[in-house]
């Protein structure tokens, strides 16, 4: 890369990065590999601790260039990019990821395979929250997060649109490890009632406050063991709108124990 297109991409980048936050916004730059392979020896790029690099350009080989940064990333916003599983071998293998926090994935095209790339690494000890939202992860790739001992710390979870239906709320529901979740995202994902017992009735989803499982198939049963559920004690705000629900139903969970003791509930 000649030296004029490098003055370019250095300024580029000086103009995008807000120092007291240690925060760089590429977002919406049309960013490609070259691009990105210049970002990672950008001099100033190991101080950055935000990264938003969302709805650009971005591949699989174009996260490869990132694999040797020793950084101090905390957060990670790759959404809406054309990355698929490569994208999430490399991050899974990368040490750089370390110090992350937030990892955004969502809009990609991340299956199954990418999902258990990231399940299976041991570098996001101190991750605390993952959105995999709009990716076809499916029941597979769910399961292989929800039963991964690499997300110790793990506090938000996003889920939505990641085609897992109720096999996917189930693997959740009996999570052994992902203990601590307090916000949990499962919109749009076909869940119905086999899906909602199985998290009324979860040991270890008692730390929940934020619980997101509108547009799917929940249906009265459903939605009656939901408010009549012990896990659901610490629960804050409950968004379940568009489901399957009779009108006599839905008006029992409003008028319901658990919806006085919400801050928002959200109904159809």
């Amino acid at each position: 890369m000649d030296e004029a297109v490098n003055t370019k991409f250095d300024q580029m980048f000086q103009v995008q990065y807000f120092a007291p936050e240690k925060m760089l916004d590429l977002d919406e730059k049309d960013l490609g590999l070259e691009e990105l392979k210049h970002l990672a020896e950008w001099e100033i790029f190991p101080e950055v601790e935000k990264l938003y690099i969302s709805n650009n350009q971005l591949t699989d080989a174009a996260i490869e260039t990132l694999e040797q940064v020793s950084g101090n990333l905390q957060s990670l916003y790759l959404n809406h990019n054309l990355l698929g599983d490569g994208a999430a071998r490399s991050l899974a293998r990368s040490e750089w990821v370390k110090p992350l926090k937030c990892l955004m994935l969502e809009a990609n095209a991340i299956t199954a395979e990418g999902a258990k790339a990231l399940a299976n690494s041991t570098h996001f000890q101190n991750l605390e929250e993952l959105f995999l939202d709009f990716n076809p992860i499916g029941p597979e790739g769910v399961k292989a997060i929800a039963e991964s001992p690499n997300f110790p710390n793990l506090k938000a979870l996003h889920l939505d649109s990641t085609q897992m239906g109720d096999e996917g709320a189930v693997a959740l529901a009996n999570s052994k490890t992902l203990t601590g979740i307090e916000r949990l995202y499962l919109c749009s994902n076909r869940i119905g009632n086999e899906g909602a017992l199985a998290l009324s009735r979860s040991e270890n989803l008692k730390t929940l406050r934020v619980l997101s499982i509108w547009r799917n198939e929940i249906r009265d049963a459903g939605g009656q063991a939901m408010i009549a559920s012990s896990t659901f004690d610490r629960l804050e705000r409950l968004y379940m709108s568009l489901n399957l629900m009779d009108p006599p139903v839905i008006q029992e969970i409003r008028n319901s124990a658990l919806a006085q003791r919400l801050v928002t509930l959200v109904m159809d």
